[in-house]
């Protein structure tokens, strides 16, 4: 049994909320490239060379990619071989939130009740979803997530019958009713499945993906594809304006569902779709 004083989670997620919010992944850096090079609009072509610029100023700067730097979402995967100590795992990770978001100087926009709306002035706490694996590491996902596009999310309890053309319709209208709110160009994840709840969980999990990997189930690959290419036909474009890049990808998730129901979750996330990946 390995032990792990929880004060290294602690440091480990305070560097990666500065480095989430401050430097843009490699996938999503080589796919907003890929994106300029494509585009066929002028003005969308301007618009991503823009986007580029501010991305290299913020890492040389160290200044937020975003003003809004999210609420902080993790996913930890916790080996069962692992033996925990020097605190409580929670805490560890809401305390690494507090020292990245106050040490780094990132916006404080967490508020402590939903109705009272008082601002908790350090980010805290995380959205943190947790699983149980081999090993005896822990696995942290961050993914600051803004609510710009966090408000253009949907969950559409479909029928069966409706099947998977059903599901295309879903995803085609949330992004068309989001249209410039999510900060195209975007990344659409969508959860496929489970249960309400699930499926929201699978959208948002679908989004830490790298842009450019697809899932290893052939069907769910040509579903991927085929999104994409027809949320880039809608001509919403970078910041809307108009252009073939409204989405860098679609990334899809499914599980395991009732004989009554096809739950289908699509969350968007902005042209950042900040993750970062540590193991300790």
């Amino acid at each position: 049994m390995r032990e792990l004083n929880v004060s290294q989670i602690t440091e480990t997620v305070k560097e990666m909320c500065i480095e989430a919010n401050h430097v843009l992944s490699p996938d999503m850096k080589a796919a907003l490239l890929k994106a300029k090079e494509n585009e066929e609009s002028a003005l969308g072509k301007e618009i991503l060379t823009k986007l580029e610029e501010n991305l290299a100023i913020a890492k040389e700067d160290m200044i937020p990619i975003c003003q809004d730097t999210g609420m902080a979402v993790f996913f930890v995967e916790v080996g069962q071989d692992v033996h925990l100590v020097g605190g409580n795992l929670e805490d560890a990770i809401n305390e690494g939130v507090h020292n990245g978001y106050v040490d780094g100087f990132l916006r404080k926009s967490v508020v402590s009740d939903p109705i009272e709306r008082v601002n908790t002035k350090d980010n805290t706490p995380a959205v943190i979803h947790y699983s149980i694996v081999p090993g005896d590491k822990v696995k942290l996902t961050i993914a600051p997530k803004g609510f710009g596009s966090e408000n253009m999310s949907r969950v559409f309890m479909l029928k069966p019958a409706e099947g998977i053309e059903g599901v295309k319709n879903a995803i085609l209208t949330a992004v068309k009713d989001a249209g410039p709110n999510a900060c195209p160009p975007m990344v659409v994840g969508v959860g496929i499945g489970g249960t309400f709840e699930k499926c929201a969980l699978l959208s948002k999990k679908a989004l830490t993906r790298p842009v450019g990997e697809h899932s290893e189930i052939p069907y769910v690959k040509e579903l991927e594809e085929e999104m994409l290419a027809k949320i880039n036909e809608t001509g919403i474009g970078p910041a809307g304006l108009g252009g073939r890049t409204t989405a860098l990808a679609v990334n899809i998730l499914t599980y395991p569902t009732h004989i009554a129901g096809l739950p289908v979750a699509v969350n968007i996330c902005c042209h950042v779709n900040r993750h970062v990946v540590r193991e300790v």
